[in-house]
């Protein structure tokens, strides 16, 4: 099969498109013909060397897909070839086929095409477990999202507002239109505004009960500001940096909590219960359409780099999904 490889560290320019052996199916696994790769930050991280697939993971990027079962591995059940399906990786999206194991495949909902399935697993997995499972977000709480135009804010605006929450989303100003379009009751311009004196005007000085974060160290003091009394903060990302400040008393103050997470390390029996969760809750959300999948652009598996490119540039409202067979180049 062929597989983009990451060569050595780098820019987008070291990825290629490279003949590599067949996935084996092993006890537990199911083999996919790979429809449709979505492409996630972590995908960014790994080509800079800072992001390393767990042990055992297959090397090449992409953390979910789509496309049909090939073959099952013994002990499988409910899974039978030519089932179409999305999974959840811990890598090898960016290639033909993956051999995955069998608790972290899910059914393409109804209503979806099978390529565009391919921009739910990662997302939905990650905003169902961050905001039902540690944050416990529950309808007439406000909730901010940070990064509202990416794969995971998209997703996280609109599953807060099915749950009844009140959003509030950062984002550059040529996104606000169509973040309210998914469920964004305010939008704050974070290259103008200080998104926490912002927060606290939107909310009458209350604060956000929940917020999402991507952004990591560099913010994190202004998010506990922006934080209600009895408010978590759930930091799933490090854009604006690994470290930062934070004035405990703020945190007294407020009696709140700070939670950190990542999804791809997790071990394979946790990341079965997510996608079980995910599955109950958030599914019948797809399928009824209170959620759809937003996908900015699909390009040829061959175009990896540029895809890279398009998340980079943060100019993208949504996924950015891969797509092998025809006219891949």
């Amino acid at each position: 099969m062929f597989a983009i490889c990451i060569r050595e560290p780098g820019g987008p320019e070291v990825l290629a498109w490279t003949a590599v052996p067949d996935p084996r199916v092993r006890a537990g696994e199911v083999l996919i013909d790979i429809t449709a790769g979505g492409v996630n930050r972590g995908d960014l991280l790994q080509r800079t060397g800072h992001y390393d697939p767990p042990p055992g993971s297959p090397p090449y990027p992409g953390l979910e897909c789509s496309g049909r079962i090939a073959a099952v591995g013994a002990g499988v059940r409910g899974w039978r070839p030519g089932d179409e399906v999305c999974a959840l990786l811990a890598g090898g999206g960016y290639a033909e086929k993956v051999a995955v194991p069998a608790g972290q495949v899910l059914p393409v909902p109804k209503g979806v095409g099978l390529a565009e399935a391919a921009a739910l697993p990662e997302v939905a997995c990650t905003v169902w477990v961050n905001l039902v499972r540690h944050a416990r977000l529950r309808a007439g709480e406000t909730l901010l999202v940070h990064g509202g135009g990416s794969g995971i804010g998209t997703f996280a605006l609109q599953f807060a507002a099915a749950l009844g929450a009140r959003v509030l989303t950062t984002a550059r100003p040529v996104k606000h239109e169509a973040l309210r379009g998914l469920g964004a009751e305010v939008t704050i311009d974070y290259t103008t505004e200080d998104f926490a004196a912002a927060v606290l005007r939107a909310t009458g000085g209350r604060g956000a009960d929940v917020i999402l974060d991507i952004l990591g160290g560099g913010c994190l003091d202004r998010n506990v500001r922006a934080l209600a009394v009895g408010g978590r903060l759930v930091v799933i990302g490090l854009q604006r940096g690994r470290r930062g400040e934070l004035d405990l008393s703020e945190l007294l103050a407020r009696r709140a909590t700070v939670t950190a997470t990542a999804l791809r390390g997790r071990p394979a029996a946790e990341k079965a219960a997510i996608v079980r969760g995910t599955r109950d809750d958030v599914w019948p959300l797809v399928e009824s359409g209170a959620i759809r999948p937003v996908v900015d652009r699909v390009l040829p598996m061959t175009e990896a780099a540029r895809a890279h490119q398009v998340l980079a540039a943060g100019e993208h409202i949504g996924k950015v999904l891969l797509l092998t067979g025809p006219g891949r180049g």
